[in-house]
């Protein structure tokens, strides 16, 4: 079975790759061929996973004990590109 841990894994690799396909394939694509569709299509998913990933790292501060500036840069990492992925070796590996 899946740990909530390991959910909160796979929530952060899924928002850092929604996002890296959002930010430098779909939008390139709505303003340079004027084709929105992706946007669209990627749109809802990475906002369902970005407010995921948020709540889950809200739940994860007690369990993991991590400071406020911990909590800070965990919440950062989820609007920079590749953020996720840093948080995930650097927080979650950690956690296990």
């Amino acid at each position: 079975m899946f740990s909530s841990l390991n959910i909160f894994r796979i929530v952060a690799l899924l928002e850092g790759i929604s996002y890296i396909l959002l930010l430098f394939i779909a939008t390139p694509i709505k303003y340079v061929l004027n084709d929105p569709q992706y946007v669209k299509m990627l749109g809802m998913p990475h906002g369902i996973l970005f407010v995921a990933y948020v709540a889950l790292a809200i739940v994860f501060k007690k369990q993991f004990s991590w400071t406020n500036k911990q909590f800070a840069i965990v919440l950062l990492a989820s609007i920079i590109p590749f953020g996720t992925f840093y948080i995930d070796r650097k927080y979650l590996n950690l956690a296990k």
